[in-house]
């Protein structure tokens, strides 16, 4: 087991599949097209594309639908400065935001302009945590991208007939192979068995699993059983044939 900058790292059915920890990426160095960006759009409220057609899937995840609101319109935002820093750089870059943690992905013609876009995910008061798995290098072709989609629907698909992970809580993201997952868990077994479907995929490279544990909260009336009633008290035995009993 190999540990790499916060993510830990096993082979799985052959493919290398990692788990992120908490661990917070190193600070990017601001640049100019990040200053542009947020200065472009400070103080405009962006509304979520989709919400009302969102709401009933938030609803059905094991998260308030107040915070899915608030990561599609974090991840909005994010795309939206992106694009207006430089529309040719960012073109191909992935937003994804899961309870309030951000993922890039996807590709940047040159290092500072992946720096960059961090900067500008970074500058979001929502955002908690910024996940940089940008590559640098030319974009995808198109039978590249193709393969990709591919890739994420066969996923999707295994996940949703698997009796263990709940897959509406599992967001994916598949660039050139690699395969991110995000959103929530409810026990360690999940989160690994849904990183060992991820692998099992033709044409995956390598599975980057985000996801967090968030176990379920326990009802009141299971919480009362869990416990059970009340003991009784009882005086002591010595107490009893000092009475007279």
């Amino acid at each position: 087991m190999n540990t790499w900058r916060g993510l830990t790292s096993d082979t799985v059915n052959g493919r290398e599949t990692i788990r992120a920890h908490n661990a917070m990426m190193r600070t990017s160095v601001l640049t100019l097209a990040a200053l542009a960006a947020c200065a472009a759009t400070s103080g405009c409220v962006t509304a979520a594309l989709g919400t009302a057609a969102s709401v009933g899937v938030y609803a059905a995840q094991d998260r308030t639908i107040g915070q899915g609101i608030d990561d599609a319109n974090a991840s909005n935002q994010v795309k939206m400065r992106l694009l207006a820093a430089d529309r040719a750089a960012f073109q191909e870059v992935d937003v994804e935001v899961a309870n309030g943690n951000l993922l890039l992905s996807g590709v940047t013609p040159t290092q500072e302009h992946r720096q960059a876009a961090e900067t500008i995910a970074r500058s979001l008061p929502l955002v908690q945590n910024v996940y940089n798995e940008i590559f640098v290098g030319p974009h995808s072709s198109v039978m590249r991208s193709a393969q990709d989609e591919f890739i994420t629907a066969q996923i999707r698909t295994r996940l949703a007939a698997s009796r263990v992970v709940r897959a509406i809580n599992v967001n994916i993201e598949t660039f050139q192979g690699n395969v991110y997952l995000m959103g929530t868990a409810r026990s360690e077994e999940e989160l690994r068995r849904a990183a060992e479907i991820a692998s099992v995929v033709g044409g995956v490279q390598r599975v980057v699993s985000f996801m967090q544990v968030n176990a379920p909260p326990v009802p009141y009336y299971a919480q009362n059983s869990a416990t059970g009633p009340a003991p009784i008290e009882r005086p002591a035995e010595q107490d009893l044939a000092g009475a007279g009993y």
